[in-house]
């Protein structure tokens, strides 16, 4: 079978992807777990199972291919293996225990845990990141659980693993578990000088005007060079509640203005948009007056929202940014909206 470095040159000689060292080495840590998963597994009466290999903790700035070489590791598995985005799989357990508790479990992280590892051998995130206390009270005993069964996890993230959870609610109890990830898990930072996502719109428009047939096709055309067509809905929970983005993958998300702004939305929804996705394309943004009130101001919520998290926007709208409320209440609010939707079109917006 080709070894992941084979695999990447043929795409490299194909003009797919651009050669890159830093991604190279990369290869080759992932090139180890994906061989030692291959070898079979030879046990007896007398002799025990070996222990499963280390997995990988990798981390970089966005836009370093950490996704790319995911796709690549995942697609190339010689075992069950699941790739899915930390956020969603987190969503998955506090729903599986949910459901565990209301049956009566007494330990209700056993049954959700259990059907991971009856179902998979390798476990993929894209994007691990902690910030709500209850998932960084299940996490390490999650992950202990997983391990201990032979599951190998591996991991992509923004940050380092000594800044998870940061500043978070009694961070003092989430510790122990960056201990234990650090020594069950290979850490590499994925430090190539490019970032190939902002690449992928340099020259590129984020703004478009008028909602035409134009400004639809350019849209389109960004969304297919960044998601690759691989896009499904994402549903995200918030306090209880679920609010869906239409398209999202790899941590680029789609939805129409109505879709964020015609909801009954606020600010802890928009936090979360804002902490799953790194670039959101945000279609049809209409006219904003005293008629449209409420939308308007969960608009005003949402961009305040992605500007804090230097989420990058793509979008159309009925008008240029300045022109978009005109009369009405809060004109003179909107001001500071206009102002950071025209610095979010810089070309090194969202960059770290």
């Amino acid at each position: 079978m080709d070894t992941l470095s084979d695999i990447y040159a043929a795409r490299v000689a194909t003009g797919e992807l651009i050669a890159d060292p830093v991604q190279e080495l990369a290869l080759e840590r992932l090139e180890r777990i994906r061989a030692d998963l291959a070898e079979p597994v030879k046990k007896s009466f007398f002799r025990k199972a070996p222990p499963p290999p280390k997995g990988l903790y990798l981390w970089g700035g966005v836009g370093r291919g950490k996704s790319m070489l995911m796709d690549l590791f995942v697609d190339a598995s010689p075992v069950p293996a699941r790739r899915v985005h930390f956020h969603a799989f987190m969503q998955e357990i506090h729903a599986g225990m949910h459901k565990a508790r209301k049956d009566g479990v007494e330990d209700a992280l056993k049954p959700v845990a259990n059907t991971v590892i009856t179902n998979v051998k390798l476990l993929a995130f894209d994007e691990m990141q902690i910030t709500d206390i209850t998932d960084a009270m299940i996490v390490g005993r999650l992950f202990g659980m997983l391990m201990g069964a032979g599951v190998v996890i591996v991991t992509t993230s923004n940050r380092i693993p000594d800044d998870l959870y940061k500043n978070g609610l009694n961070r003092q109890l989430f510790l122990p578990f960056i201990a234990h990830l650090k020594e069950h898990m290979e850490v590499a930072e994925l430090a190539s000088p490019t970032d190939y996502r902002q690449d992928r719109l340099t020259g590129s428009p984020v703004y478009f005007t008028p909602i035409g047939r134009e400004s639809r096709a350019q849209i389109e055309e960004i969304w297919q060079r960044l998601t690759q067509g691989k896009a499904t809905p994402h549903a995200l929970t918030v306090k209880g509640r679920t609010v869906t983005l239409p398209g999202f993958h790899n941590g680029v998300a789609r939805a129409k203005f109505f879709d964020l702004c015609g909801a009954p939305l606020g600010p802890a929804d928009y936090l979360t948009i804002a902490d799953a996705a790194r670039v959101l394309v945000l279609e049809d943004i209409p006219c904003l007056s005293r008629n449209n009130f409420n939308e308007a101001k969960r608009f005003v919520t949402l961009i305040d929202a992605l500007y804090e998290a230097r989420v990058q926007l793509i979008a159309s709208a009925a008008a240029s940014p300045e022109m978009l409320y005109v009369e009405g209440e809060g004109t003179f609010e909107f001001e500071r909206t206009a102002s950071r939707l025209r610095e979010m079109q810089s070309a090194d917006w969202g960059k770290d």
